[in-house]
């Protein structure tokens, strides 16, 4: 971890270039600017994405996706106001999203799940967005339209549904299901809602 006063020092470190992690940071008492890519307490605050091939979209405004859904909806025919519910409740339009089991990026997609839909880049948006909406089609044939056992299937896996015979009896899955179709019924309710707006909620 490196400790420094002038936060100059920190800035002339990073334009090295050797910086390839998250850095985070805090200020103590004493004034002094405590800089570390491992924090150890929740006084830091990340100040640095990691810099890579990804930089450019964790910085995107929220805006900037609705072209993306739209085009993916209209190419997989699926609602862009279902699309846009799953996004907030799977990542809450966080490109860099990460969860314990592994999906990633908006849509959260599963390795497998990418790679089924040639998501090369599950952290591009565009890339992300086509492979969800695209599973999401696939599920809603399979499931026949039925809105919950599609949900019940992006969340918790189509072999769960198979096994169960219907929605599993997970409450992780339930809650999902009760989330998407509550912030669903929320969009369609109020006409076309900026993501700008629904992030900030």
């Amino acid at each position: 971890m490196v400790k420094v006063a002038p936060f100059s020092i920190f800035v002339a470190l990073l334009l090295v270039g050797t910086a390839r992690a998250d850095i985070y940071a805090y200020k103590d008492p004493q004034g002094i600017l405590h800089f570390t890519n491992a924090p150890t307490n929740s006084r830091y605050r990340r100040v640095i994405r990691e810099l890579g091939s990804n930089a450019a979209y964790s910085s995107m405004a929220p805006g900037a996706f609705e072209g993306m859904i739209r085009s993916a909806s209209d190419r997989y025919g699926v609602d862009p106001h279902l699309v846009r519910a799953v996004i907030k409740v799977e990542s809450d339009f966080d490109t860099q999203a990460r969860s314990r089991k592994g999906a990633q990026g908006l849509m959260q997609l599963m390795p497998e799940t990418a790679e089924i839909h040639q998501v090369n880049n599950v952290y591009d948006p565009g890339e992300n967005i086509d492979g969800g909406v695209r599973h999401l089609r696939l599920l809603l044939d399979r499931y026949h339209g039925d809105l919950p056992l599609t949900l019940a299937a992006y969340n918790a896996g189509v072999k769960a549904v198979e096994k169960h015979g219907g929605i599993p009896p997970f409450p992780e899955t339930k809650e999902y299901i009760r989330r998407v179709l509550s912030t669903l019924d929320r969009y369609h309710g109020s006409g076309i809602i900026s993501i700008k707006e629904e992030v900030s909620r």
